[in-house]
């Protein structure tokens, strides 16, 4: 088939990928956007991103309008996995320069600086609006939730201090995570323990990191330096995951276990991820095979409507690897949202050489 061909029926599959997810999904946990915590906040800013590809006057509206008739939740939530909705508001102060956006996000930006909960290595502790508590637990999913955050505002600001703890949470997510004898990432770590708990090497742990990392370091801007180190770690992350790719593109709901279910959001993230890495010379082009792979068989999970299939529920740090199975799959706001930025990335075009 043409690659144009290809193109337009990518183009056509994001878009329904898009509206699936601005239906009234009221009253379901994982599809309602009209909340303020993580699950819309995923969705919020792959939208952003579906913004930036297409360019798309309607689509910046859709999410001018979303923060005005959610925001007054914002002071309800402020934990670290209710961060990610503000990942939106530097881009949003671009387009509308209303300086309630910068207001909000330095405000938001000092509390996470100076008041957020931290473990005793000084990462973010992975607090959660839900009624359940972590305490001294590092996990992956903060680096997406809301160090993606901090990148973004110190860019806006020009203000050194939030580059550099956004690199720092960086090294210290990937130095408390990844396993050395693969190079993956462990879903999280028990800083009281001293141990990674049920060590599941869990699929979507590693798409927000892997997805992650080109993101925030887009937003450096020369602001602070990025250790040669954290380069190193990402790109053996990357090659670590490569390793556990099924030969359909996808990868399993915890990627080191053959009889476990392959999952659609984390294997979009790390695709997603690859290709934003290579764009920035993060990474070698060949990797890019890989990616194609995984949006050939994301593209065969999204039915007519434009939902996405085979999407894992909200899941905690397991309390063994076996219990990652039993979490269900239905569509979810993350999950139509990392579809949507791999379907609606820019490729390089060393992915067709």
């Amino acid at each position: 088939m043409p690659q144009a061909n290809i193109s337009d029926a990518v183009t056509q599959t994001a878009r329904k990928v898009y509206e699936y997810m601005l239906l009234d999904h009221t009253g379901k946990w994982g599809m309602d956007f009209h909340n303020w915590d993580w699950v819309p906040g995923v969705g919020a800013i792959a939208i952003l991103e579906y913004y930036e590809n297409t360019k798309q006057k309607e689509v910046m509206d859709t999410l001018l309008q979303w923060t005005h008739a959610n925001l007054h939740k914002a002071e309800q939530a402020k934990v670290i996995n209710s961060m990610a909705p503000f990942a939106i508001f530097p881009a949003l102060y671009r387009h509308t320069q209303d300086h309630r956006y910068l207001e909000i996000s330095e405000r938001i930006g000092d509390w996470m600086l100076y008041a957020a909960p931290r473990t005793r290595e000084g990462a973010f502790e992975h607090t959660v609006t839900e009624n359940a508590s972590f305490p001294e637990q590092v996990w992956a999913d903060t680096i997406f939730m809301a160090v993606l955050f901090l990148a973004r505002l110190g860019r806006l600001t020009g203000k050194r201090v939030y580059a550099v703890e956004a690199i720092h949470q960086l090294m210290l997510h990937l130095t408390l995570l990844q396993d050395k004898d693969t190079g993956v990432l462990f879903h999280g770590w028990n800083c009281l323990e001293g141990n990674h708990m049920s060590a599941a090497r869990w699929t979507r742990a590693n798409a927000w990191v892997a997805v992650g990392v080109p993101m925030i370091l887009a937003e450096q801007d020369g602001l602070t330096p990025v250790p040669p180190e954290l380069l190193e770690k990402y790109r053996n992350l990357m090659q670590g995951l490569i390793h556990f790719q099924k030969a359909d593109g996808l990868w399993a709901t915890v990627m080191d276990q053959p009889g476990f279910y392959l999952e659609t959001s984390g294997s979009a993230g790390i695709a997603c991820g690859i290709v934003k890495a290579v764009r920035q010379n993060l990474l070698d082009p060949s990797f890019l095979k890989s990616a194609y792979r995984t949006r050939e068989a994301v593209l065969n999970k999204i039915t007519l409507e434009g939902e996405v299939m085979g999407v894992s529920g909200g899941t905690p740090v397991m309390p063994s690897i076996e219990a990652y199975q039993s979490i269900p799959c239905y569509p979810t706001l993350y999950g139509q949202g990392l579809v949507l930025m791999l379907l609606s990335e820019q490729w390089p075009d060393a992915a067709y050489s």
